[in-house]
């Protein structure tokens, strides 16, 4: 490949990377029709799916799960879309990636769950929803760690009001 055809290739992959981040579906479903990757991913793992999820843009992951997007495919971090939408507390993205199938209690190499992640962040919305959609409050990493006592660590305060609540009824600790 030339040099003048890789800086075009690069600079196309920018701009479909930065539609995702900026949630501009319209563009995104014009390169996907013309045979664009739906599992397309940068220089860090990062899907299309990955880059709408983390900036809360679930119209447009919705999009690319009809595309046959993977709502599973973690990053160069381990890290899955609905990992970081849980972190960021972001309810409708949630709501669109487990619409599209991504596993509730999806866990990274290192054991954590999307409501840990939302527990930690104190994101206590994007709790009752992976609950309400069937997450374990009870879910361990491998050294122990819970959601609860992920949530203490971080002094997420409104998590662990919220998880203690549940203490006792189906799926809690």
């Amino acid at each position: 490949m030339e040099s003048s055809e890789a800086e075009a290739m690069a600079e196309l992959a920018a701009r479909i990377f930065q539609a995702a981040r900026a949630g501009d579906t319209d563009t995104l479903a014009r390169f996907l029709d013309q045979g664009l990757p739906p599992n397309l991913s940068n220089e860090k793992g990062d899907s299309l799916v990955m880059l709408a999820s983390y900036n809360g843009h679930a119209e447009t992951v919705r999009m690319l799960l009809e595309r046959q997007a993977d709502p599973d495919r973690t990053n160069d971090r381990g890290q899955t879309p609905l990992a970081g939408a849980a972190f960021k507390g972001e309810v409708a993205v949630i709501e669109a990636l487990l619409d599209g199938g991504a596993a509730v209690d999806g866990a990274g190499p290192d054991g954590r769950t999307p409501l840990m992640m939302a527990a930690m962040f104190n994101r206590v919305e994007a709790m009752r929803l992976l609950l309400d959609r069937g997450a374990e409050a009870d879910a361990s990493t491998p050294e122990g760690a819970t959601a609860l006592s992920m949530a203490r660590t971080m002094g997420a305060g409104e998590a662990v009001t919220f998880l203690e609540a549940l203490d006792g009824q189906p799926g809690s600790a």
